[in-house]
């Protein structure tokens, strides 16, 4: 009874995981769709320069959404190779996707597309530009734009760091839990 329970977990969260990767790889394309629409519209009829704030939003906002999405995944992931990949002769996806990781070239992809969002948020100062700001809206506008560039260096360095970080964190869990019920029905 135990094993049924342990596969339907194992089988829901790799489900889990799935689709929090096609729901990221759709947020993206619909963020900055959103962002550019907005910038657009800014452009043709603003006229405060602190409207440029909307689309950073819809940026910080898309971008938190992918980052909450990523920073799940991998947890689940960490668990799902610290509890169900031990047995050599079952699944070993993530075992074996972590070990491949490092081996890419440039460190392989980047989960929280950091390069875009950074790209884009300084692309949105633009719409800033056009009616001339005073200094004080400069100076706002620069730091919440400066901010969200911040945000984005940090959730990548972050999320750089995660996976070992976990790893070691379940480890110790699973040692703990091991030591607590020896007749646990996963252990």
């Amino acid at each position: 009874m135990a094993n049924r329970y342990a596969d339907t977990e194992f089988a829901v969260l790799r489900q889990t995981i799935a689709w929090r990767g096609t729901t990221r790889m759709v947020l993206v394309p619909v963020t900055l769709i959103g962002w550019a629409g907005l910038s657009v519209i800014l452009l043709l009829y603003g006229n405060a320069p602190v409207a440029a704030l909307f689309p950073l939003a819809v940026l910080a906002g898309g971008f938190e959404a992918i980052h909450a999405l990523h920073v799940g995944t991998e947890r689940i992931g960490r668990y799902l190779q610290v509890y169900y990949e031990t047995d050599r002769e079952g699944p070993r996806w993530e075992t074996t996707a972590l070990a491949v990781g490092p081996a890419l070239p440039g460190g392989g992809i980047d989960p929280l597309f950091s390069v875009v969002f950074a790209a884009s948020g300084v692309l949105n100062l633009i719409p800033a530009w056009v009616p001339q700001p005073t200094t004080l809206e400069l100076g706002v506008l620069g730091t919440l734009h400066v901010a969200f560039l911040f945000r984005v260096v940090r959730a990548r360095g972050a999320a750089s760091r995660q996976r070992a970080l976990e790893l070691e964190s379940f480890k110790a869990l699973r040692l703990r839990e091991r030591a607590d019920a020896p007749n646990h029905p996963i252990a």
